[in-house]
């Protein structure tokens, strides 16, 4: 159903995983009913955008904060991507 496998790692957080063969049309825009920071977990070549903005290389150690009801995307590359989230109430 997702693009990504998921596990909890805590109250609020979720590791998320996205395979390097996951179809790129399943990487929708979208936007999320609470704030969210996000820490890249390894070095990979997928990158993240905001709309109407340019989208950034995801590395390891990458910090940053999508805030509720934002439009944002992952761009696919071709290795794994694995990310942490903390999801803000």
């Amino acid at each position: 159903m997702f693009p990504f496998t998921e596990q909890k790692n805590g109250n609020n957080v979720v590791v998320r995983e996205f395979d390097a063969d996951v179809d790129p049309q399943e990487l929708v825009w979208h936007r999320d009913n609470e704030n969210r920071t996000v820490q890249v977990w390894n070095d990979s070549d997928w990158q993240f955008q905001f709309e109407n903005e340019l989208p950034i290389d995801l590395k390891k150690n990458v910090y940053f904060t999508i805030p509720k009801g934002v439009y944002h995307r992952v761009i696919k590359g071709t290795t794994n991507l694995k990310v942490a989230i903390t999801k803000h109430f």
